[in-house]
């Protein structure tokens, strides 16, 4: 896909939700900054998790229309960790909320299957093609793609740390090693989508990569991380 061109009003169209998406999955980062600068310290406000899923769904639409194999893969099980985390901060702020647990986990599911199917057809796509291609390219292509699902399995450990340290402290919670993993991760992924030409999700990289550094810098200076939640005092 050429960079910020494209062949018709659809395409144009296709383009500007997937920035957008990309916009709201990175400004989440920038709202948590600013809400970090005011407070002083690390802090992961609610409206984090709420733009995540957006932002996550966004995407996941995105990569589907570019049969992108590595951006599908990683937006594919998102949702459930944005979820989880709503879930711990509307319980610690309402107390029960068993009549939403079906309704909401039965919407999650719903998403993660059809997302698994769509990453499914889109990775067989992309084997199809590349066995039509010559050795050399198609070994090129695949190195890439490796690349970019390495750093795919570093995104999700980092919220799968930040998900096993919440579940154990009961509140919603992002360790140190969730800012570690995510500058390793996006150093791979913005040079496998790069040369992919997969470009919103590259800028997406690169957006993100100065949070993240700003993050370790308050961490570094002695200030814990702390969720909404645990801001208000809960």
């Amino acid at each position: 896909m050429p960079f910020f061109t494209a062949n018709g009003f659809s395409d144009s169209l296709w383009f500007a939700f997937g920035l957008l998406g990309q916009l709201i999955f990175q400004g989440r980062f920038y709202v948590q900054w600013l809400a970090s600068e005011f407070a002083k310290r690390s802090v992961i406000p609610t409206v984090f998790w709420y733009m995540s899923s957006a932002g996550s769904l966004m995407l996941l639409v995105y990569a589907f229309h570019i049969q992108s194999p590595v951006g599908a893969l990683g937006q594919s099980l998102n949702i459930v960790i944005y979820s989880r985390n709503l879930v711990h901060i509307w319980r610690r702020r309402s107390g029960n909320l068993d009549q939403r647990y079906p309704v909401l986990h039965a919407l999650v599911a719903c998403i993660v299957v059809a997302a698994l199917a769509a990453v499914a057809h889109i990775w067989y796509r992309e084997y199809v093609l590349a066995q039509a291609e010559a050795p050399e390219r198609a070994r090129q292509i695949w190195f890439w793609l490796a690349v970019g699902v390495a750093g795919q399995g570093l995104f999700a450990c980092r919220f799968l740390v930040q998900w096993l340290v919440t579940e154990y402290k009961r509140r919603s919670v992002v360790p140190t090693a969730f800012w570690y993993l995510s500058i390793a991760a996006s150093i791979l992924l913005f040079v496998s989508y790069v040369q992919r030409r997969e470009w919103v999700f590259a800028i997406g990289m690169a957006l993100g990569a100065l949070i993240y550094l700003r993050n370790l810098w308050f961490i570094h200076r002695g200030k814990p991380v702390y969720s909404d939640d645990d801001a208000s005092g809960g």
